[in-house]
């Protein structure tokens, strides 16, 4: 197994979350995909749901310090003001956080949830944050979150793309969304959702022999599409109990944007 394999935390097993925490996590998403500002959202619960943080800080974050921390991840995405941020944050979506009088906790609608909130908010933050704005932005966020581990939100990134797009475009798209949602299957050990969509996802994408081209860049999909076949091959000789290791025991499949 390649080292790649270690450099993501949900390349394992994910938990199935509340309603309320997925729309949480996929309403912020949903914003950074539309507008690249917007990425700036993520960088709040990343730091409140932080475990380390939230041990330092049991009575809540003092806000100095909740804006020294996020200093830092602003920064990288252009942004130099911490304080005015954290305002249109609050005014933006007041669901982030609640204060008190020992500072910032992250909503209690998080639950027990909070260290996966911040986990997954961070790694989609990292994801997103490097890459080319323009055009092309859309695209290349459904190849780095899928990168990432991120599979559902691979999804989310590329179904604007499908829907605009026609003919063999779109059925290769559409290839592309069906094979992310394998592996989020996979995530969840659902073999059956697995192995359809995998199947279909093969099929579709069969005829573009490893490369779909795009107006906004090619996806070179052809490793991730050998390791796929690997995996699906077991699946379908698996039974519903069975163990899933031997399909993680492969390497990650990657996308590379040229």
């Amino acid at each position: 197994m390649s080292d790649d394999c270690n450099r993501t935390p949900f390349w394992q097993r994910q938990p199935r979350l509340p309603l309320g925490v997925h729309r949480f996590l996929q309403d912020r998403l949903e914003a950074a995909l539309q507008d690249p500002e917007a990425r700036q959202t993520l960088v709040w619960p990343t730091i409140l749901g932080a475990p380390g943080v939230r041990e330092a800080h049991p009575e809540g974050i003092p806000e100095s310090e909740l804006l020294n921390l996020a200093a830092r991840m602003l920064g990288a995405l252009g942004h130099h003001d911490p304080a005015a941020a954290w305002r249109v944050q609050r005014v933006t979506w007041p669901d982030t956080a609640e204060g008190g009088s020992g500072g910032w906790r992250p909503a209690p609608a998080w639950g027990a949830f909070g260290p996966l909130v911040s986990l997954r908010c961070g790694w989609q933050l990292a994801a997103l944050t490097p890459l080319p704005l323009g055009d092309r932005y859309p695209l290349a966020c459904g190849v780095s979150l899928f990168n990432h581990g991120l599979y559902h939100e691979c999804h989310d990134a590329l179904e604007p793309l499908w829907t605009a797009a026609e003919g063999d475009l779109k059925d290769q798209i559409q290839g592309l969304i069906l094979l992310a949602g394998g592996y989020h299957h996979l995530q969840l050990h659902n073999l059956p959702g697995m192995v359809a969509l995998w199947e279909e996802a093969l099929g579709r994408l069969e005829p573009c022999e490893g490369r779909v081209a795009t107006p906004w860049g090619e996806v070179r999909i052809q490793t991730s599409l050998d390791l796929t076949a690997q995996r699906l091959d077991h699946g379908k000789r698996m039974t519903d109990r069975a163990d899933l290791s031997p399909l993680w025991a492969l390497d990650r499949p990657t996308w590379e944007l040229a």
